[in-house]
């Protein structure tokens, strides 16, 4: 037993787990110090991975060499690829997984990751060198007394640092219910400088589904010819996949839980904390959504082994015989069992402005910040974070320059520069909306955009590259065969008019036909042997076929914001001096020059997205630091 590490990682959820692997794999003697070993990764609210925006951010940690994708493989129940009737840059890969083995799974995964230790303990302190110019973490000192020396800390503490946990009038300290708060953190923290502030999160009640009429609800299927999440060869998709269950809320249902709205300590000022807008709690859509009679919820297993289900959009904090009262009488519900009650719970962050785009803080040397400390909130969100952290911790202490996407890279470099540039007002969630290139950063194209970093950086493996250079290949030459092969008129007019689409006046490339929204390779290979023969003595597989057909389709589009982000790059690559004053430049409007000096941005392109810094101030920078 050692005492000493190169990276220690406070807290074992979704960030932590992604950032102790990453760290130790990479080469770090790393400590993942967690409060409890058999809650690794767990998945505190739905039993859930991925969805519109953070599907995305899921395959791009697989393209890094993050483990989350591969778990989600191996422990899903159900595998959906929402938005399919939309454009490819929105199509979303969601899973339902088996909660307790996905966490299973995280744990086997990090107890056999070489150079990785784990100690079950809460960290109560962290230790500070003061002597330099710069304070620099050095140690972190545990519940239990024990207190370890490491060169860099990520913490990745969740929703349990001061965590508070109400339902209805009764609150009790709690990171999540049957665990307790983390305390001295916090306060250790802004001691240093930091500032904190107060977010909040809820959680549905739990439903025992031998009291669940199922038959009265209408099943949710998964997709008849699931994908999977990681572009790994070596995990598989789900097999005898689990539905899960539309429910809807009634005006009955709403009068019910109206009643409780007294003893709601959303409304009675009893939670400060600022929760998230776009996944409320049942009494604030009531409240939001005044004239609607009715809500879609989602029934949800937790597992194949287990009764206990979901119910996704019935958040709540209302008194526990108010929930009791309103979930009888939702349809199907009407013998319901419950195991336990909805909760929220406030918990402290750390506005992430004060933070690098490493996600090094800015006050102190080797510490970082990964997860809901940085005011976000969903797995995937943190998972993408406590990545980041593990490699650019390494990379430090390596002396190598840190991991920075950009925005047309990654939804996860979408991310970090929202968290770091605007900060946040309430929980961060990822949405497609919030990035500029959508088109660039599809789900089915992660693997292009990352895992040659991925690899060059040492995550992802020899085995794995091969892997992906043979499905480029295969995309390379299925494109190049389209561009290079003609089809005659006799041939195909009367497939493209069984498809709905004009029949040729003269022979044209199979690329142009592609084109055609109504045209795919799929049901040409039907009208063109030589293109299923092709297909076939080739090995391309279903994933290929997609990813060249996305291309064709779409050049133009994804050409023009190539365009547009190769233009843009241009600001990002003038710098800003670390240590200047902005207070100097009087030209600026004076919420520009506080709002720069509040954030420091490294470049004039991080500084055009400060909320608050014009596009005039943003021409006064650019004479003063692009010549």
């Amino acid at each position: 037993m050692t005492l000493n590490y190169d990276i220690l990682v406070i807290g074992g959820g979704h960030a932590g787990c992604e950032a102790a692997s990453a760290a130790a794999r990479l080469g770090s003697r790393t400590l993942l110090l967690t409060m409890d070993m058999t809650k690794m990764a767990s998945m505190s609210c739905n039993p859930a991975v991925g969805g519109v925006a953070k599907g995305q951010i899921v395959r791009e940690i697989d393209a890094l060499g993050g483990e989350m994708g591969r778990i989600t493989d191996r422990t899903a129940i159900q595998f959906r690829m929402l938005n399919k009737s939309k454009g490819a840059a929105m199509w979303s890969p969601r899973a339902q997984c088996d909660k307790t083995r996905f966490s299973e799974e995280w744990r086997r995964t990090l107890e056999n990751t070489p150079n990785l230790s784990i100690w079950q303990d809460a960290a109560t302190e962290l230790l500070f060198d003061t002597s330099g110019q710069r304070p620099v973490v050095c140690g972190v000192r545990t519940r239990m007394g024990v207190t370890f020396s490491c060169r860099a800390v990520v913490l990745t503490a969740g929703t349990f640092l001061e965590g508070v946990m109400h339902c209805g009038t009764a609150h009790a300290e709690g990171g999540r219910a049957g665990d307790a708060a983390s305390h001295g953190i916090t306060e250790c923290l802004r001691q240093m400088g930091f500032e904190t502030g107060r977010m909040k999160t809820g959680t549905p009640a739990r439903l025992d589904a031998r009291t669940i009429r199922f038959d009265l609800l209408e099943p949710q299927y998964g997709d008849e010819n699931p994908g999977k999440f990681s572009f790994s060869p070596d995990t598989e998709p789900v097999r005898d996949q689990m539905p899960c269950y539309l429910v809807y809320t009634s005006k009955e249902v709403h009068d019910t839980l109206r009643e409780g709205f007294d003893r709601s300590p959303l409304f009675n000022g009893t939670i400060h904390g600022i929760g998230p807008r776009y996944c409320p709690s049942i009494e604030d859509k009531l409240r939001t959504f005044a004239d609607k009679d009715q809500h879609q919820l989602f029934l949800e297993p937790e597992g194949r082994s287990t009764n206990e289900y979901y119910l996704n959009g019935f958040s709540s904090s209302l008194p526990w015989e108010i929930q009791w009262e309103a979930l009888h009488k939702i349809r199907g519900f009407e013998d319901l069992q419950i195991y336990r009650p909805g909760y929220a719970i406030e918990y402290d962050y750390f506005p992430p402005t004060q933070l690098h785009h490493s996600l090094e803080t800015k006050l102190v040397a080797g510490l970082y910040f990964a997860g809901q400390v940085n005011g976000t909130t969903g797995y995937e969100e943190a998972a993408a974070q406590g990545l980041m952290a593990g490699i650019n911790a390494h990379r430090a202490l390596k002396g190598e320059t840190p991991i920075v996407l950009k925005r047309d890279e990654a939804y996860i470099g979408v991310l970090i520069d929202d968290l770091v540039t605007k900060g946040v007002d309430e929980p961060y969630r990822m949405f497609t909306s919030r990035a500029e290139y959508r088109i660039l950063l599809r789900q089915d194209n992660a693997d292009i955009r990352l895992t040659p970093l991925g690899h060059e950086i040492g995550l992802v493996s020899a085995e794995k590259y091969a892997h992906f250079i043979k499905k480029n290949t295969l995309v390379e030459s299925l494109v190049a065969y389209a561009h290079a092969q003609s089809v005659k008129i006799a041939e195909i007019n009367d497939y493209l008019k069984s498809v709905g689409t004009d029949p040729l006046t003269q022979g044209k490339k199979m690329y142009d036909l592609l084109m055609r929204n109504q045209v795919t390779f799929e049901t040409l290979q039907n009208a063109l042997p030589k293109l299923r023969k092709f297909i076939t003595e080739m090995g391309i597989d279903r994933e290929v076929i997609e990813e060249a057909e996305i291309q064709i389709k779409y050049r133009g589009y994804i050409e023009r914001e190539k365009f547009i982000a190769e233009k843009l790059h241009r600001l990002e690559n003038i710098r800003i001096p670390e240590d200047f004053d902005f207070h100097t430049m009087q030209s600026l409007t004076i919420e520009a020059r506080q709002k720069l000096s509040r954030i420091h941005p490294s470049t004039i392109g991080q500084a055009s997205r400060i909320p608050g810094v014009s596009p005039a101030d943003v021409n006064v920078l650019l004479i003063k630091f692009g010549r």
